[in-house]
């Protein structure tokens, strides 16, 4: 017997309704085979919107439920809820998008994007008529949790975690915890000492009884799936291994050592503002004209990307050198003092006497070493004319850039780097802090480039985040997974050797099994297993054929 399906179309306002004739959607919907009722919603997702779905579930019987509405990776998980209130199990939706997939794509063409909503909602519900309940394993979570990276975003998460009352094990290369953090001298926008924020922080790290550190140390390996990972750490020739529930990155970024740029490291006259800032807290500017070119390295088709802190950083160490015996030049493209603070930096920096003179990408300044000065012409849009000026210092604005062992840590993970080399989060909007792989998260500048401000803002995100699992000690995986037939498999591995989220291994027969933990359910096991032993739990055969062959059929 054919289970009761019910269809729901949501107008989304004018997003949908506006391009798509949702009633004559409806009024199709309840002509498909197994479908006990339809009917439409302004807006699905309201409250109201999700107790008619509850209403009709109860009064209609149904036991399939079909939304056609917007996307499944905003609204799915609302939409499963809601099911599951109902008593309907929550692997018994099916979600068809005739917002992004339709109205807005056809916004001039409403007659076929109708039409094409209508070929929409006849494969989502061929699909449903197929569906089974699925179950959620579940898993027990160690509440304890590795922070890759000592520096500010590192320590302040590990502190975060340890007050919640996790334990916590701090991996971090260098001899010290304080990253970048203990190259500086003072910080913007309030030009505060950069000691005075990282010494009473790395004692409250070191002294904290839930905070295990080791430096100078190095993560070797790691295997395993959220709520048990098995950490293998390499400290000076010595492997210690552990196991943690969760993952935090914050290995921090670098700044671009510019070799070859405006003759730096021919010329000792010529630096970064990381040396300035050395020079600074030492005391030791003795340079009586400074030239400051900003985007050294940075916007160009190399490293595309803006690093954000570069003119803030700029301004800072120009106030901090300015002085009347002193003529300070920033050279810039645009100026990105983005926020109030910020935009007051800069006019406090101007009042002090500091001169900014605009340069165009395509002509940047050209630089010629003499034994009086550094000669640095550039053509000015502003006055319109080719200028010149003689420096006795010359300091490029350089942008950060991932770490050198980035790649290889994004493969030990199995976590995905943007194409900048940074680290990449599972969605911009919707898991700005999360991997796509559970349990693992990102924070401070391995994610981008960003101030302090932002990276403990992101910290203390993602010892949050880290610390639901753990405090709920038990976690469930979505029973959208692969199943092996064991009777069908050749043990030969390939699934294996695909596998991008090493979710299958081979057990004492030799052959393949799924780990249910670690699963995605992408299909790519499924997809090139020769033997076509493997099953897509919800993303079957048998759906997928239906809905092709759904997509088929005549009006």
């Amino acid at each position: 017997m054919a289970p009761r399906i019910g269809v729901f179309v949501c107008r989304c306002g004018i997003n949908i309704g506006a391009y798509v004739d949702v009633p004559k959607v409806v009024e199709y919907a309840k002509t498909l085979p197994g479908v006990a009722y339809a009917e439409e919603n302004m807006y699905t997702c309201s409250s109201d919107g999700l107790n008619k779905i509850k209403e009709a579930i109860k009064k209609h019987s149904l036991e399939r439920v079909v939304v056609a509405s917007c996307t499944p990776r905003t609204h799915e998980p609302l939409f499963q809820a809601t099911c599951e209130e109902a008593g309907v199990n929550k692997y018994l939706f099916e979600m068809a998008n005739i917002r992004d997939q339709c109205s807005w794509v056809h916004m001039k063409e409403p007659e076929k994007a109708t039409e094409k909503a209508k070929d929409l909602v006849r494969m989502a519900v061929a699909k449903a008529a197929l569906l089974e309940p699925g179950e959620e394993p579940e898993i027990d979570v160690n509440p304890s949790t590795l922070v890759i990276g000592g520096g500010v975003a590192g320590m302040r998460a590990a502190l975060s975690l340890a007050k919640q009352g996790f334990a916590v094990t701090i991996v971090e290369k260098q001899k010290q915890l304080g990253g970048m953090l203990r190259t500086f001298d003072t910080l913007f926008p309030f030009n505060q000492k950069a000691s005075e924020v990282l010494e009473p922080l790395v004692k409250q790290v070191t002294t904290n009884p839930r905070i295990r550190v080791l430096t100078e140390s190095k993560v070797s390996s790691v295997y395993g799936f959220i709520g048990n990972f098995d950490i293998g750490v390499d400290t000076a020739g010595k492997e210690d291994k552990f196991n943690v529930g969760t993952i935090i990155v914050a290995v921090g970024a670098e700044a671009l050592e510019p070799k070859g740029l405006y003759h730096y490291g021919e010329d000792p006259r010529i630096i970064t503002q990381a040396q300035l800032e050395e020079l600074v807290k030492a005391g030791r500017v003795d340079a009586k004209r400074i030239v400051m070119i900003q985007c050294a390295g940075a916007r160009s088709e190399e490293r595309p990307y803006c690093s954000r802190i570069c003119c803030n950083e700029a301004l800072k160490n120009a106030l901090n050198v300015a002085a009347p015996s002193k003529e300070v030049y920033i050279l810039y493209r645009d100026l990105q003092t983005y926020g109030i603070q910020y935009s007051k930096l800069e006019q406090e920096t101007k009042r002090k006497g500091v001169r900014f003179l605009r340069y165009q990408a395509e002509n940047p300044p050209k630089i010629t070493p003499e034994a009086d000065g550094l000669n640095i012409s550039f053509y000015s849009p502003t006055v319109n004319e080719v200028m010149t000026l003689k420096a006795d210092l010359l300091v490029l604005s350089t942008p950060l850039v991932p770490v050198a062992d980035a790649k290889e840590l994004s493969q030990m993970l199995k976590v995905p780097l943007d194409s900048n080399g940074f680290f990449m989060e599972a969605h911009v909007k919707l898991r700005p802090i999360d991997f796509a792989t559970d349990g693992i998260f990102v924070c401070g500048t391995a994610h981008s480039p960003k101030d302090i401000g932002e990276s403990v803002a992101q910290a203390l995100g993602v010892a949050s985040r880290a610390g639901i699992p753990m405090a709920k000690k038990r976690v469930r995986t979505a029973a959208i997974m692969s199943q092996v037939d064991q009777t069908r498999c050749s043990g030969c591995g390939t699934c294996i050797d695909v596998c991008p989220y090493n979710a299958l291994r081979k057990n004492e027969k030799g052959l393949a099994e799924t780990i249910a933990a670690v699963c995605k359910g992408c299909g790519v096991c499924g997809a090139t297993c020769p033997e076509k032993a493997i099953t897509m739990h919800h993303f079957t055969d048998e759906q997928i054929q239906a809905q092709g062959l759904a997509a088929l059929e005549e009006d």
